[in-house]
């Protein structure tokens, strides 16, 4: 049924070691998450383990990673911050129910609604953001106890050795695709360190600087196995109501950024997901996430690129990814902790330049100006704001885009039939950016007493399309005269049933229209 491991050896080897190249890249990113939501790093570190296992197994897009990220991060720190880790646990269990009700009521197929500006915007913005991310790894803890910017030595060997990942990376996969290039690096680097015994930040450098002065010594990554307890939090209205807007908005951000990059990973590997699994994946490994202590989290697009650059393709690297970070948590964290932490912004500078649509320079002066903004717009939110917010602000500006131009493009043919009916043949959608040219087209004064509305080629689409046939009906029946709209869809007959005797609707062939379909579950 999951389809776990693919029978070509080529591709497991591929799943295997590209999930090897995924765990050590997970380890920074889910520890800065779990310090940006307010808790400790092994909170982090389980919903990495538990996102990129359950996620895997029970997704819809094979191949993709998913972990502790930014964009639920930020919505969990007032949270924790207010009423305590307890209830962010809480929080992502309602979180993850909420993403397995969108999954069974399907609702992942209106992911293909996203404009594909929207979508360039979108991959921009996240490589921006990701790029950013990744200068905070240039901080140091000074003798004061503050964050400053490295300098000297330490910089230059820290850019020597960003250089050198980048181009393993860049150039082994000429000579040979056996083994992932990110892999190749992080062991070569980290070997080189050693024995040169340069001075680079290593990962639990960066840990430790994340925590105050006085804890700093004691950090490790070593931690237990993740373990089943209910949330302790009173099971009450007013826990509901505590959590319920958290859920809410960690729910829909999780869904928008799996099903997004869902779709971007379709693109690279010339593939189809199913948006729908996807939700109910990311509702069951969120779900667990709380039950076992973790933060939970969606769908990761730089390890997800790590994943697919390096040959990962099937479940099982998503699975191994998984296996091999809790591997690491409970046996091998000193090896992990080892591991500089140059080589690993290196392999996400190159996600970084592998994510960002280049050709979208080439494409803006070609495109309209209006999908022009929107990407630019989308790109900006997303740094500024989060990836949701982008998402939905490019989202409603197409569609107020699209309104516009629609709005102008209403027109009407008339003509006088066998029975001396004036027909008006429509073109185009009646909505409420359509009304006020609508109106203007008809003259109830000057018309003859039967007057056809055709709508063979038009429709109406909302409530203002309602109202104003009303308005138009009424002022024909105030005139003596009889309005008929003829050839009618399903969906405009029920929405004109509040039309009362004010129309009379003659159908006569009607075409049958649907709004949208579900032709993947």
């Amino acid at each position: 049924m999951f389809n776990l491991i693919n029978p070509n050896q080529a591709n497991l080897k591929n799943d295997l070691l590209s999930g090897v190249t995924v765990a050590l890249a997970l380890v920074p990113e889910a520890v800065a998450f779990a310090f940006v939501a307010g808790v400790e790093p092994m909170v982090g570190l389980y919903a990495a383990f538990m996102m990129g296992l359950l996620a895997s197994i029970f997704g819809g897009r094979p191949g993709m990673i998913s972990g502790a990220t930014g964009a639920t991060a930020v919505v969990m720190v007032s949270l924790v911050a207010e009423h305590g880790v307890q209830y962010l646990f809480a929080a992502v269990v309602l979180a993850g129910l909420v993403q397995v009700a969108a999954g069974v009521l399907k609702l992942g197929k209106f992911i293909r609604m996203v404009p594909h500006p929207v979508m360039l915007g979108f991959v921009n913005g996240l490589a921006i953001v990701i790029f950013l991310a990744q200068l905070g790894q240039f901080q140091i803890r000074d003798s004061a106890g503050a964050m400053d910017w490295m300098q000297g030595e330490m910089l230059y060997t820290m850019g020597a050795l960003i250089a050198a990942t980048m181009l393993i990376i860049h150039f082994l996969p000429k000579f040979t695709t056996a083994v992932p290039a990110g892999l190749v690096a992080i062991v070569v680097i980290t070997l080189a360190v050693l024995g040169l015994n340069l001075e680079a930040r290593t990962v639990i450098d960066f840990v430790r600087d994340m925590v105050p002065a006085d804890q700093a010594a004691g950090v490790t990554l070593k931690g237990e196995l993740p373990h089943f307890a209910i949330p302790n939090v009173p099971f009450n209205l007013e826990t509901l109501r505590i959590i319920l807007p958290y859920a809410l908005i960690i729910a829909a951000i999780g869904l928008i950024e799996s099903l997004l990059t869902l779709t971007v990973i379709d693109e690279i590997t010339d593939t189809r997901g199913q948006g729908n699994r996807e939700c109910l994946g990311q509702g069951i490994a969120n779900t667990a996430n709380g039950f076992f202590g973790g933060m939970g989290g969606c769908a990761m697009i730089g390890q997800s690129m790590i994943n697919i650059n390096s040959g990962g393709r099937g479940r099982l690297s998503g699975i191994t990814a998984a296996l091999v970070l809790l591997g690491f948590i409970l046996f091998g964290a000193k090896y992990l902790e080892m591991i500089p932490l140059a080589v690993l912004v290196g392999i996400m500078f190159m996600v970084v330049l592998g994510t960002f649509e280049w050709s979208s320079f080439r494409i803006i002066r070609k495109i309209p100006r209006s999908d022009a903004f929107i990407l630019v717009l989308v790109s900006a939110v997303t740094v500024i704001a989060d990836l949701a917010v982008a998402v939905v602000v490019g989202v409603i500006v197409s569609a107020l885009v699209f309104a516009w131009q629609h709005a102008k493009h209403i027109n009407v043919d008339t003509y006088i039939d066998a029975n001396g009916y004036k027909v008006y043949a429509l073109r185009g959608p009646i909505f409420f950016g359509s009304v006020a040219n609508f109106k203007e087209l008809f003259d109830p004064k000057g018309d003859p007493e039967h007057v056809v509305i055709e709508f063979q080629r038009s429709r109406v689409s909302d409530h203002s399309g309602i109202e104003a046939l009303d308005v138009l009906a009424e002022r024909y029946q105030n005139a003596g005269k009889t309005l008929h709209l003829r050839h009618l869809s399903p969906e405009c007959r029920r929405l004109l049933k509040r039309a009362g005797d004010l129309c009379e609707v003659n159908v006569w062939e009607d075409p049958n229209y649907h709004v949208a379909t579900d032709v993947l579950a």
